[in-house]
């Protein structure tokens, strides 16, 4: 789904970063999404939407897996 969405679609550079500086990239590199911080143990829907970004972040608020479009 990801391929027909436009924009940059992926973001493995930030893996490891404070899961705020993440979002506020991926907005910056590509406005039209929103991406949202994801915190462990949070139920989320399995839709998937040109507009999203989840940021999976660790206990310590980091980015613990390569945010998507999703």
């Amino acid at each position: 789904m990801s391929s027909e969405c436009e924009g940059k679609s992926s973001w493995p550079e930030l893996v490891g970063a404070p899961g705020e500086v993440a979002v506020a990239t991926i907005e910056r590199e590509n406005p039209l999404v929103n991406a949202i911080i994801v915190r462990p143990g949070t139920i989320i829907t399995p839709d998937i939407r040109c507009d999203r970004v989840r940021v999976f972040v660790d206990a310590n608020g980091n980015v613990d897996r390569v945010p998507i479009i999703q």
